[in-house]
């Protein structure tokens, strides 16, 4: 089935984006992204807690017909959905980033004004905040941010930080704690291959044709996605807003998919990262640079190769974007019954919006666009998937988010 393309902030939208959930999850990536340029990484934890507050809140109101992800606060069902939405959103909010006080309460306060005033409103802003004083409860100390610190060898095959920046950074969120699976390392993996081994050079020489920054194979587009998918304005905000809107979710469907597609992204990531620390694998940038050294006879070295995307700041093995986007484009399409579904986003660093006829397609390209970009191997994005998609089975088959009749 196809849906027409709605893109968000277009006065088509807004119409739209009367679901309150959709409207806050937009608020949230104005706090996360636009004011406070949280990574990747610290996004995943913040999206994931403002949606599980909404969802318990909206989730109580309704009558928890679905199991409650922390519980279910006191409700009778006359209390304003879109009040609670607000609360529990914009109190989330408010504890994750003291500095904007003032404006997320101009922005709270005005969404309560919309709102008529009634018993039903006041009740509402007491479920949203019972809400999210329970999620604030869960994850404070819950190890973010912590003092942790990435581990760099000068041996092959070891990561040290790489040009242009030469940056550190993330190695805490391999060690936070988890929303849904029970350990960040449950799903381990065999690790990178054998730097003497053939699979290591097919990798190598992969990534060292179609990754340059001069590559001469790599066609405009494939520059173009690369650049899309490494937009740290994650581009699937804009989906899941997207879909919401084109499936025509109702408050409790939206919260619920929010919830379930951000926790299930989160402990995808917080699983790659604890991958990350365990195996600290060097990034393309370094194995090509001192290709000659790695044991490899199939390995040509090139002391001056750069790739097209500058390098993050943290160990290459497993991938973290196809460890994110497996766990969403997989719980989005058991979320919808069905792969698909067309959406397309915009992405500013790109210039360029990208359209996809279903979860699958999306997924399948991010594979491929982080080795365009010159900053994975294809070893390292294929087990992300693995990761992402055992995360999203533990969720699937578990108790999270399951009709309670």
């Amino acid at each position: 089935m196809l849906t027409s393309t709605v893109v968000i902030g277009s006065p088509s939208a807004q119409a739209a984006a009367a679901n309150p959930v959709v409207t806050w999850d937009a608020n949230a990536q104005q706090a996360i992204w636009d004011v406070a340029q949280q990574q990747p990484n610290e996004q995943a934890r913040s999206f994931a807690m403002v949606h599980g507050a909404v969802y318990d809140a909206v989730n109580a109101i309704a009558g928890t017909p679905y199991r409650p992800y922390l519980g279910a606060p006191t409700a009778d069902g006359t209390e304003s959905a879109e009040a609670a939405v607000a609360t529990a959103a914009h109190q989330v909010l408010a504890f994750l980033f003291p500095a904007q006080l003032a404006r997320l309460q101009t922005q709270y306060d005005a969404a309560l004004a919309a709102i008529p005033d009634s018993p039903h409103k006041q009740r509402g802003v007491s479920v949203g905040a019972q809400a999210a004083a329970a999620m604030i409860a869960a994850r404070r100390n819950d190890g973010a941010f912590g003092s942790q610190t990435w581990r760099e060898g000068a041996q092959p095959g070891q990561w040290r930080p790489t040009p242009p920046t030469f940056a550190s950074a993330g190695a805490w969120t391999g060690h936070v704690k988890p929303f849904l699976i029970p350990s960040a390392s449950m799903f381990r993996t065999a690790g990178p291959p054998e730097l003497t081994s053939r699979a290591y050079a097919r990798d190598y020489d992969e990534v060292k044709r179609l990754g340059a920054v001069d590559s001469a194979v790599r066609t405009a587009d494939q520059t173009s996605a690369a650049i899309w998918w490494h937009d740290r304005r994650l581009t699937e905000w804009e989906i899941k807003r997207q879909v919401a809107i084109g499936q025509r979710l109702d408050t409790l469907q939206a919260a619920r998919m929010f919830a379930m597609v951000d926790m299930t992204e989160a402990d995808a990531l917080i699983a790659c990262y604890a991958e990350k620390e365990h195996w600290s694998f060097w990034r393309p940038v370094t194995a090509v640079q001192l290709g000659d050294t790695d044991g490899n006879r199939a390995t040509v070295g090139d002391p001056s190769w750069m790739p097209l995307l500058v390098t993050p700041p943290f160990p290459e093995y497993t991938s973290g974007h196809t460890c994110f986007t497996s766990a969403s484009m997989a719980t989005l399409a058991f979320f919808y019954r069905k792969d698909n579904i067309s959406f397309s986003a915009y992405s500013p660093a790109a210039n360029a919006t990208r359209h996809f006829t279903s979860f699958s397609k999306a997924l399948a390209e991010v594979v491929e666009a982080r080795i365009w970009g010159g900053v994975h191997f294809r070893s390292a994005d294929n087990q992300g998937v693995r990761i992402g998609l055992s995360v999203f089975a533990y969720m699937a088959a578990g108790n999270y988010f399951k009709p309670t009749r």
